[in-house]
């Protein structure tokens, strides 16, 4: 078992969905940035958000 490292959730204020341009809510349980707006999951590896669309998942 590894250790993530956490997430800043000051880094939450400086990011905005790439898609819409909206902001994003942090989803600690599942590491990830939701776009509610574009409905998009954006993944958090190794305490560093990946905003790119291809790597989002789509939410219904």
């Amino acid at each position: 078992m590894t250790d993530t490292p956490p997430f800043d959730r000051h880094m939450l204020e400086a990011l905005i969905c790439p898609v819409t341009h909206g902001p994003l809510e942090y989803d600690a349980e599942a590491q990830e940035l939701i776009s509610k707006s574009a409905k998009l999951a954006f993944p958090i590896r190794n305490g560093i958000p990946i905003m790119l669309v291809d790597e989002a998942r789509k939410l219904d």
